[in-house]
């Protein structure tokens, strides 16, 4: 089983240096590779309410705890608040389905997904439109919904919580009046769009970077993204003995980011989690800087109207 290291939280908490991706997996194939992916040492689970999954993903991980391969504090679980509960009167009640979904005693990161809101409809409506078909976007501002974020750490019902898709500008913004930091902004990072600046930004406020879709979603077909196929990195690979994808995970996890690759094959899940067993020299790490167009495959372009995308300033 491999060893993963951790990221001190700026609140005193541990977050593993790896995690488990799961958006777009659900039911039995994600319960599965949960289990597969605890049993080669994963503690570190990304979920959100969105994914539908968190069910079968706390099913998975109750399963392992009553064999005695965990216990509920080995593991470090990540849920999000959605976009249509970004008003504060919905936000402990969406934190409570999150955490009713997953059957545990606590969640130990809760995130607010998007820094921009869509209209609550009802419980369940997860992409509301308005008549033309356009998305339906709230004007909740994101400082309102992070006091209540703040009250569920106060209630005692979550250890952490953080931010996921957030600009250099909405932190910092955030940050003035936050009484609790956030301790980590997922956002998309990979080689492809590797996020140094706006690493070196949190970083200098002591707040960690999340990683997803660290690896670009790999297109044999079309070759993409262009580090994965490139026999420049396949020649560094053989040199580590290791494969593109873990050079390409080692290279986040030196820039200091947290990777949290999705797969549900217990192989390639070993493969992602095996990056901690060496270390690339500063040749290694330039070539891979060369492949960072800041591309992104996660843009929300429905949201663009909202005063709160994020996507519109370099970092």
């Amino acid at each position: 089983m491999v060893k993963v290291p951790f990221v001190e939280l700026n609140d005193g908490n541990r977050m593993p240096a790896l995690g488990l991706g799961t958006c777009a997996s659900n039911g039995s194939e994600i319960e599965k590779a949960v289990k597969d992916a605890i049993d080669v040492g994963y503690r570190h689970i990304d979920t959100a309410w969105a994914y539908e999954n968190e069910y079968s993903i706390g099913k998975a991980v109750r399963s392992k705890i009553a064999e005695g391969v965990i216990k509920r504090e080995d593991m470090f679980l990540v849920t999000k608040l959605w976009n249509t509960f970004h008003d504060p009167q919905h936000v402990e009640r969406a934190f409570r389905q999150s955490l009713d979904n997953l059957q545990l005693e606590y969640i130990d990161l809760y995130l607010i997904h998007f820094p921009f809101g869509y209209q609550y409809k009802n419980d369940h409506e997860q992409w509301p439109r308005n008549s033309d078909g356009s998305r339906a976007l709230s004007n909740v501002d994101y400082l309102d919904t992070w006091k209540e974020m703040e009250r569920l750490v106060e209630l005692g019902l979550v250890k952490s919580i953080g931010v996921s898709n957030f600009n250099s500008e909405q932190i910092a913004r955030l940050l003035t009046v936050a009484k609790i930091k956030p301790v980590v902004n997922q956002v998309e990072c990979s080689p492809t769009i590797n996020q140094r600046k706006l690493t070196k930004f949190c970083k200098e406020r002591n707040i960690a970077i999340t990683g997803f879709c660290p690896l670009g979603h790999p297109s044999p077909a079309g070759k993409t993204p262009a580090f994965m196929f490139d026999s420049r990195v396949a020649a560094i690979a053989d040199k580590y003995n290791k494969t593109p994808a873990q050079i390409g995970l080692r290279f986040l996890h030196e820039l200091g980011v947290t990777p949290i690759p999705k797969s549900v094959r217990k192989q390639r899940m070993l493969e992602n989690i095996s990056i901690f067993d060496f270390v690339l020299s500063e040749e290694d790490k330039q070539l891979m800087d060369s492949f960072n167009t800041g591309q992104r495959l996660v843009g929300m372009y429905d949201a663009r109207k909202s005063p709160y995308w994020p996507y519109g300033i370099k970092f």
